[in-house]
């Protein structure tokens, strides 16, 4: 190993430990519920950053790197997304904090699949992490992309 494989490996195991912790302090401050409607809501910014016609427009004029326009619109469509499930879906408001733990762990787990699947597959993450990394082998090849999308809502099913 040498210490570009090395480096290449820690910055990807960062980001995955960031967007973990990211998404257990949502769940541990504001409740299971909440990981759930950012697990729907990633799953309808994903349908909608893959299908949004005016990328092209969008990025004509812009000297922004592209990797950053198509992230902060798959962004902004989940800040969107959640607000949309939470009139919907709005949970228990009055739960405690380390009260369904383990679900909350669970639920974390899902979201935290689901952008690593996301980053590798739909988004142009790899242009800013560079991959070739056994987290990039994990998340990255096509055909594990089915299979990564259906895990969370056969999960969310059970919890």
């Amino acid at each position: 190993m040498d210490s570009a494989y090395l480096l290449a490996l820690l910055q990807e195991s960062i980001y995955l430990i960031v967007v973990f912790g990211i998404f257990l302090t949502l769940a541990l401050w504001l409740g299971r519920y909440a990981i759930v409607n950012i697990v729907f809501a990633l799953y309808l910014a994903l349908l909608l950053s893959l299908k949004f016609p005016y990328f092209d427009q969008l990025l004509n004029g812009i000297a922004i790197h592209d990797a950053l326009v198509k992230i902060t619109f798959f962004s902004l469509i989940t800040v969107v997304g959640i607000f949309l499930f939470r009139r919907h879906i709005p949970g228990d408001d009055y739960e405690k904090t380390f009260e369904f733990f383990g679900k909350k762990i669970v639920l974390t787990l899902l979201a935290t699949i689901l952008v690593m699947t996301f980053s590798y597959q739909a988004l142009p993450v790899t242009e800013l992490i560079h991959p070739g990394t056994p987290i990039q082998i994990l998340f990255g090849p096509e055909a594990y992309f089915f299979w990564w999308l259906l895990l969370p809502l056969v999960i969310l099913f059970f919890i």
